[in-house]
C-alpha cells in the first residue's frame, strides 16, 4: 500500500549453555551455523508470503530480538510485528517482543494479532 521496501528482519543468538565449560566448548562454527541456518528461515518465510510485486530485503543479525528490531527500525516508516510467538506464557496479551517494541520502537509501531485456531 506505502510503495516502500519491505526489510524482513530476524535475530539469532548463542544460547547460554552453546559456550559450555572448560571441559565441553562450543562447537567452533556454531554462530555461524546458527546464523546460516536464520537466514534459510527468513528465506522461506518471505517465498511463503506469495507478494512477488514487493521489494524484500532480508536482514538477519545476531541479538534479542526485540533490540534488533528496534535497532533496525531506527530509519524505518512502520515496524510491524506479532502479537505472540513462541513463549510459554499463552495467557500474555502481547508477546515479551512486541511489548518491548511497543516501549521502544523509533518509529510508529503495528502489532498483528497471533492467528487463532478457529475449533
Amino acid at each position: 500500500m506505502r510503495d516502500a521496501p519491505l526489510r524482513a528482519v530476524t535475530a539469532w543468538h548463542l544460547p547460554a549453555g552453546a559456550y559450555g565449560d572448560a571441559y565441553a566448548p562450543p562447537p567452533p562454527n556454531l554462530g555461524e551455523e546458527l546464523e546460516a541456518e536464520a537466514l534459510r528461515t527468513l528465506e522461506q518465510a518471505i517465498a511463503g508470503a506469495g507478494h512477488e510485486d514487493v521489494q524484500v530485503e532480508a536482514v538477519v543479525r545476531e541479538g534479542q530480538p526485540a533490540q534488533v528490531l528496534v535497532a533496525e527500525a531506527e530509519d524505518a516508516d512502520l515496524l510491524v510485528v506479532g502479537s505472540r510467538g513462541l513463549g510459554g506464557f499463552r495467557g500474555l496479551l502481547l508477546g515479551s517482543v512486541s511489548q518491548q517494541c511497543a516501549h521502544h520502537a523509533p518509529c510508529p509501531l503495528v502489532i498483528v494479532p497471533h492467528e487463532r485456531e478457529l475449533p
